[in-house]
């Protein structure tokens, strides 16, 4: 049987002793991806642990992923390796981060 309680002081929701964060994550992943200044870039992994849960950066790709919103700066969350994806438009990500002098 499957096991879901929500943590009411985290907003977690715990999932068969896993974590999925909550729509309250969702928003703090927002809140630090728009302080991220111009010229200057974070790693999904620590948009994850700014937002409180630093094992969440897949979480926080999937939020990337599903933005809309121009006042997000998607483009300044790399991974730790490199760049990282941009909806499919990676030499757009490139671009949009020399022109900041983040590159």
């Amino acid at each position: 049987m499957v096991s879901q309680r929500m943590d009411l002081c985290t907003g977690i929701i715990r999932y068969n002793d896993g974590v999925i964060p909550s729509h309250d994550f969702r928003d703090r992943v927002l809140a630090v991806v728009r302080a991220i200044p111009k010229g200057r870039t974070m790693t999904y992994g620590g948009v994850a642990a700014a937002a409180g849960h630093s094992r969440a950066a897949r979480a926080v790709g999937a939020i990337m992923r599903s933005n809309t919103h121009d006042s997000i700066p998607c483009h300044r969350v790399v991974t730790k390796n490199g760049l990282g994806g941009y909806n499919g438009l990676r030499g757009k990500k490139e671009q949009l981060l020399q022109m900041e002098g983040a590159i």
